[in-house]
């Protein structure tokens, strides 16, 4: 080889390394980059500042805002609206970045009566109840179940 060829050979080793290395680069940066997750109603504070109590009624609520994530069950007539933010690193778990719920309360013509939010500092944990919930019938052992399946083989005339 020439010494124009060994130049040339040596500049594209040194270009290929380069681009070799840029593009192992941009994956792992890539895959270190926090997928965003967005569950529930989006509550933008535009919408909710038009919603006012003594004049919005439950249609004009539920036009602006959509449908609720949930409605009271007991009691008074309120609307809740949940929505939560959340990122995830690699494999890490989803670390909670912004949650709100939004409760908007009625009165019995159907007339919002109260607006009130919560965030993620005001949540409380709760502690599921120990134990099991005990069902009907028998609870047969191993060999029960083989024994009581040596009968059951036969084919109906």
């Amino acid at each position: 080889m020439n010494k124009k060829n060994k130049a040339l050979s040596a500049l594209t080793r040194t270009l290929a390394r380069t681009l070799t290395g840029a593009l192992i680069g941009a994956v792992v940066l890539g895959a270190c980059s926090p997928r965003v997750d967005n569950r529930g109603n989006q509550i933008h504070a535009e919408d909710v500042a038009t919603i006012e109590a003594g004049k919005t009624t439950r249609n004009e609520v539920l036009d602006t805002l959509g449908s609720p994530s949930s409605q009271g069950k007991f009691g008074k007539d309120v609307w809740y609206y949940f929505s939560e933010r959340t990122e995830t690193l690699a494999f890490f778990a989803p670390e909670v970045k912004e949650r709100q719920v939004l409760a908007i309360e009625f009165d019995e013509a159907g007339v919002v009566s109260k607006v009130g939010s919560l965030d993620e500092t005001q949540g409380e944990v709760v502690e599921l109840a120990p134990g099991e919930t005990p069902t009907a019938g028998n609870s047969l052992g191993f060999f029960q179940q083989m024994i009581s399946n040596l009968g059951r083989f036969n084919k109906k005339k």
